[in-house]
C-alpha cells in the first residue's frame, strides 16, 4: 500500500487510524465469517490463528483506507490513492488495504489483546523485530522503496508465503516464495512481531 504523499492524505490516514473501529460492519461475510476469534481453539498458537484469519480474507477486494477491527470496510480516495484508470474505486469498495488487513487479523485472532493502528509505519514501530531465520506464521513483513518508505505490509503464513492486500483493483491474495521473488526481496525492510498492548516497547510515533 503506497502512502499518500500530500498533507491531506497523511492527515486523513492518521484520522482513520485514530477512528479505528468506527468502520462499517463486514459486508463480505464469506471471508470474515470463517475467521475464528481467539479462544475457539485455545491449543492453536496465536501466530497460526493470525494466519488462519488472513487466509479467511482471501478474495476480499482491496480498498484504500479499508479494514478495521470488525473486518472489511468502505475505503476512500485521496489525492493520489484509491483510483484505477482514473476512476475512484475506494469510495465504492468494501475491503482492506494492507495495514487494514494486518490490524484486523491480529485484533481478531488475539481477541482484542493486540491492536495495531491503521498505519503501516505505526505497525512497524509497535512490533518487535524478528530475524528472517526466525519468522513464524502471523509475523508482519514490511517493504520499503526510496520513494516510499515502509509503503507495504503483509502477513507471513509460513512455508515461504505471505498474504496481503496489494493495491486498488486487486484482491487479498497469497504470494508464494515471497522473499525469493526479485520484486519483494529488493523491497524487504524487515519483519516484526506485534505485541499485546501491555507488552509494547515505548514508541515515539504519534
Amino acid at each position: 500500500m503506497p502512502f499518500p504523499h500530500t498533507t491531506g492524505g497523511w492527515a486523513r490516514r492518521r484520522l482513520l487510524g485514530a477512528a479505528l473501529g468506527v468502520g462499517l460492519a463486514p459486508a463480505l461475510g464469506a471471508g470474515s465469517a470463517a475467521a475464528r476469534p481467539r479462544g475457539e481453539d485455545p491449543g492453536l498458537p496465536l501466530g497460526l490463528e493470525v494466519a488462519a484469519v488472513a487466509a479467511a480474507q482471501l478474495g476480499v477486494p482491496y480498498a484504500w483506507g479499508g479494514g478495521d477491527r470488525l473486518g472489511p470496510s468502505l475505503g476512500f480516495c485521496d489525492e493520489e490513492n484509491g483510483y484505477l484508470d482514473g476512476r475512484c474505486l475506494g469510495e465504492s469498495t468494501i475491503g482492506f488495504d494492507c495495514s487494514g488487513l494486518s490490524l484486523h487479523c491480529w485484533y481478531r485472532a488475539s481477541g482484542g489483546a493486540v491492536e495495531l493502528g491503521h498505519y503501516t509505519v505505526a505497525q512497524f514501530h509497535r512490533s518487535a523485530p524478528v530475524d528472517r531465520g526466525g519468522l513464524l506464521p502471523g509475523d508482519l513483513l514490511f517493504f520499503s522503496r526510496p520513494d516510499a518508505p515502509l509503503h507495504h505490509v503483509g502477513i507471513w503464513t509460513g512455508d515461504g508465503a505471505m498474504i496481503h492486500a496489494e493495491r486498488t483493483g486487486t484482491l487479498v491474495a497469497r504470494v508464494e516464495g515471497v522473499l525469493d521473488l526479485p520484486r519483494w526481496a529488493a523491497e524487504f525492510a524487515g519483519a516484526r512481531r506485534p505485541l499485546p498492548l501491555d507488552h509494547r516497547p515505548p514508541t515515539t510515533d504519534h
